[in-house]
């Protein structure tokens, strides 16, 4: 799940049809034929309505060309750049990139279908590696073998209104780090009146989902067994996640009375000022101020509540599973340099980004660790345009927790979880326990299936 909303991407993908196009335009595994050069064929490349994306990957492609005159880098657009309809049609239909886009999600089933090269012997090409933070290079190890390289990570937290914090008598440099806080300071945000909700969450289009699952991680339990084989919601963690929201709901009425809220409508809440709390991550924030009327100074970060553990989740590159050895050493390189050199490339020229009025100075994605994490952070402050005191409880807070990525078939747990979420939000006497019985019972018959 992306953290900006229901499988929506930072930036666009290529996506090469099948009628269109033949298969050596995707995945062709050639050099140039008599240039001399290696050809590789990437996706993700921003559309040409995010014109000023596309100009920084178009001008990143080329200064990377001009440096390696022996490989020829073509780039597939669209939007999104992964579309979950046409993703695995895609690949079996041999029409795949060379270096393609994935979610983090995505990794053990493209391994587990056959379709992803082995990129353990050529992990010497990419300079970046080892500086990358090992929970997230895991998440493209597959039995010890390496299948992808992580791009961007995100971990969830709590956005909160630091005017309405001031209003409620709360101290909005010291956000709530426990649920019982949460429910102590949504009730006194709500008492602000004049329609103002102290804390909101999602109920539908499988979102409701995505972030039960956050807050059950969150208070140390878990979606499935360690194994992946059973469900596990129908617990004491499960229950104290169920009756929080009931209680926030019909004891303190701090979560309002329109429920099946999605992230749009939180959004709109939140930008308009009428929201106190609501869980995201930092890509949230420019969405706030740019689409929903939000104001940086008032906007801020707190850790995920709880204590035990948070949500991650993000975005790598995999390659095609009949890339030559020449296209794997071509594609790494160009990974190192588009996405991967810390303060630089694409994602990490914050120079480049602040010219162009883009926001430079939030907390993620924080994708390097050691030297490489402490350039890409000087780079980044040195540039910053947007408030990042605001943001230092997040900072602080998330670092001691267990960072945990979303389970298997979330999409489909995800829809059973948001008829728990939304029933428990709609109706006062929902019995919590049956509900978590039924869900776990329903997420049972998923995994057996998977």
């Amino acid at each position: 799940m992306s953290s900006t909303g229901f499988r929506r991407a930072l930036v666009a993908i290529g996506v090469c049809s099948s009628l269109a196009l033949s298969a050596s335009a995707c995945g062709s595994g050639d050099d140039d034929a008599g240039s001399g050069k290696t050809k590789i064929t990437v996706n993700c490349e921003p559309p040409k309505s995010a014109k000023v994306d596309r100009s920084f990957f178009e001008q990143d492609i080329a200064a990377f060309e001009k440096k390696n005159p022996d490989i020829d880098v073509v780039a597939h657009d669209a939007f999104p750049c992964q579309d979950p309809k046409t993703f695995d049609a895609k690949l079996a239909g041999g029409q795949m990139e060379d270096v393609f886009y994935t979610y983090f999600t995505d990794a053990k089933h493209v391994v587990n279908i056959n379709q992803a090269a082995d990129l353990t012997p050529y992990l010497k090409d990419l300079k970046s590696y080892d500086t990358i933070q090992k929970q997230l290079r895991d998440i493209y190890t597959v039995d010890g073998k390496v299948y992808g390289i992580p791009r961007t990570g995100y971990s969830m937290g709590l956005i909160y209104n630091r005017k309405l914090f001031q209003q409620a008598g709360l101290d909005p440099d010291q956000p709530p780090t426990s649920w019982d806080e949460v429910r102590a300071d949504a009730k006194k945000i709500a008492a602000l009146g004049n329609g103002t909700v102290g804390y909101a969450d999602y109920s539908a289009q499988n979102q409701g989902g995505w972030h039960f699952t956050a807050e059950l991680y969150s208070q140390g339990g878990d979606v499935v067994s360690a194994d992946g084989r059973t469900a596990a919601v129908d617990t004491s963690e499960g229950h104290a996640v169920l009756q929080n929201l009931h209680d926030m709901r019909w004891t303190d009425n701090s979560m309002g009375s329109k429920q099946l809220l999605i992230i749009n409508d939180v959004q709109q809440m939140m930008g308009s000022g009428k929201l106190g709390m609501y869980l995201s991550a930092p890509d949230n924030i420019p969405i706030l101020v740019k689409e929903k009327g939000g104001n940086y100074d008032d906007l801020a970060l707190g850790p995920m509540p709880g204590g035990k553990a948070t949500l991650i989740g993000g975005d790598g590159y995999m390659f095609n599973k009949k890339d030559t050895p020449a296209q794997i050493h071509a594609g790494l390189k160009w990974l190192d340099s588009m996405f991967l050199t810390p303060g630089d490339g694409f994602l990490g020229d914050y120079a480049r980004a602040k010219q162009n009025n883009a926001p430079v100075g939030l907390p993620e994605p924080r994708l390097f660790t050691g030297t490489a994490d402490a350039k890409d952070q000087q780079v980044k402050k040195a540039n910053a345009n947007v408030p990042v005191k605001n943001y230092q409880a997040f900072l602080d807070g998330n670092q001691s927790l267990q960072m945990k990525i979303e389970p298997p078939d979330a999409q489909q747990i995800y829809s059973v979880l948001d008829g728990t979420v939304s029933a428990v939000l709609t109706k006062k006497d929902a019995d919590i326990d049956q509900l978590l019985k039924d869900a776990n019972d329903k997420i049972d018959g998923i995994l057996a299936r998977g």
